[in-house]
């Protein structure tokens, strides 16, 4: 199955690349410049395309992410700290972000006579976006399939959107994920800040999966006190 990669150079599309190299035809990643203040993460999608001797195609949609505004990751506004599931981390939405950049990877797959796009969508991300849903990824498969009707045959490949961070964790290491050279963090700064909803996220994910994480974090100990806050919020809500 000759394979297009999203790619954002985090670990989930990172981890991804690196099975579909192993049990697919990885053709090419495409990666997606919306104006992102942590678009530094590009940089290690390039390594990984370099890793993976693939080419890397950068999209540039800083002018439609401009236009997307109210996000946390594209205005000028503060990432809140804490859990990723918490309610605060609902101001990193980028309205239809990846309904866009997944039409235009469809565009570029049929373009290039490939089978998928695959796209690292998973369990974790549905309670604060709704194009990472099931009923979603399910939708744009089909719409897509009658978009290309004719002209292409491509689906969508979403291995990991019913699974965990930790799952990705897990499959990531089976397959020899470099995670040292993955970025998540969404402040962008030089290292991880070890506090935002991602950074949490991370930490936590290789701790239920049992395995090292190599990540350094500004602060390395919040991600306890944060899952312990959503732990005793999640108790206090039933």
């Amino acid at each position: 199955m000759k394979t297009t990669v999203i790619c954002s150079g985090g670990l989930d599309s990172v981890s991804l690349a690196h099975m579909i190299a192993r049990e697919h035809t990885l053709t090419r990643l495409i990666s997606f410049d919306y104006g992102q203040r942590h678009r530094k993460e590009l940089d290690f999608a390039a390594l990984c395309a370099a890793r993976l001797a693939v080419p890397h195609q950068v999209i540039d949609m800083r002018a439609i992410g401009a236009a997307l505004t109210g996000s946390a990751l594209t205005s000028d506004i503060d990432v809140p700290d804490g859990h990723y599931e918490e309610e605060t981390m609902r101001v990193t939405v980028v309205p239809n972000r990846n309904a866009i950049m997944l039409t235009i990877a469809f565009g570029v797959a049929a373009a290039a006579g490939d089978d998928a796009v695959a796209a690292a969508v998973h369990g974790g991300d549905h309670f604060i976006y709704p194009d990472c849903r099931p009923d979603f990824t399910d939708r744009f498969n089909a719409m897509q399939r009658a978009a290309l009707d004719g002209y292409a045959d491509v689906r969508l490949f979403v291995p990991f959107v019913h699974g965990s961070k930790a799952d990705i964790v897990t499959v990531g290491a089976r397959y020899g994920t470099r995670f040292d050279q993955t970025w998540s963090c969404y402040k962008g700064g030089a290292a991880h800040c070890g506090r935002c909803g991602t950074c949490v996220e991370r930490r936590e994910a290789f701790d239920i999966a049992g395995i090292d994480d190599p990540t350094q974090y500004a602060d390395d100990g919040f991600w306890r006190e944060a899952v312990a806050r959503k732990a005793a919020t999640d108790i206090g809500g039933r």
